[in-house]
């Protein structure tokens, strides 16, 4: 049995490592903002700035507005905000989005709008497990997951961050059935998944071997990196 601990809600891991009432968060790469609008729940004195890039999900996002919660079109190589603006910043599954050729940039953004001393939340999916092999015959991610670590790494040795601490843990997935994988997982807005009918088939194989009796629950292993901006650091 695996030593990882399983994690239903990662607001819950996000709170006990950093503070969240009553501060000015940014959220790079928010998608539907289900963890900002369960923040924003939970610290009824926080702010968020939820920045997207894809248009379609942006006006969905701003079709449902919620107080405190400000959605902007905007990505996080260029952010359009002053400096030192920010006392927090996150993004959950997103910096492995970023184009390759702007990841340190974008680094250098979130860094630019926070505080000295301010945090910085990275989240993102191992590139491992039974979801990841299943996912990478459509949409492999093993390259972008990789730069988006080697880019912190930089970042890290180049002083634009420091470094606060690690965490790894596992996130349960449940699919009802197939059909319901493939609106969750395929048939998304920020990225093109089409695919041809063979290898439809062997995902759907895949898929239907891991059928239980209320579906297919699986884990996806997360890794959580932890940093500050340096105290001594320019706004």
């Amino acid at each position: 049995m695996s030593d990882t601990p399983l994690i239903h809600d990662e607001l819950d891991l996000l709170a006990t490592l950093v503070p969240l009432q009553g501060i000015r968060l940014i959220e790079l790469g928010c998608g539907k903002a289900r963890l900002a609008s369960a923040l924003l729940t939970r610290y009824p004195q926080t702010e968020v700035t939820a920045l997207e890039v894809d248009e379609r999900q942006h006006a969905k996002n701003l079709a449902a507005p919620q107080p405190r919660l400000n959605f902007v079109q905007a990505g996080a190589q260029a952010i359009p905000f002053a400096d030192g603006c920010f006392d927090g910043a996150m993004m959950l599954k997103t910096l492995h989005h970023v184009p390759l050729p702007l990841m340190d940039q974008a680094l250098c953004e979130v860094a630019r709008v926070l505080r000295p001393g301010g945090w910085f939340y990275v989240s993102e999916p191992v590139y491992a497990g039974p979801l990841n092999d299943i996912m990478r015959l459509v949409h492999d991610e093993g390259e972008v997951r990789l730069a988006a670590q080697q880019a912190l790494d930089i970042a890290l040795a180049q002083g634009t961050w420091e470094a606060a601490g690690e965490h790894r843990f596992e996130m349960p997935v449940h699919f009802a059935d197939f059909a319901n994988f493939e609106q969750r997982m395929l048939q998304v807005t920020y990225a093109d998944r089409r695919m041809d009918e063979p290898t439809r088939h062997i995902i759907r194989q895949r898929f239907d071997a891991l059928m239980g009796p209320q579906g297919v629950s699986l884990t996806r292993p997360m890794h959580v990196r932890l940093l500050h901006k340096p105290r001594g650091a320019a706004i």
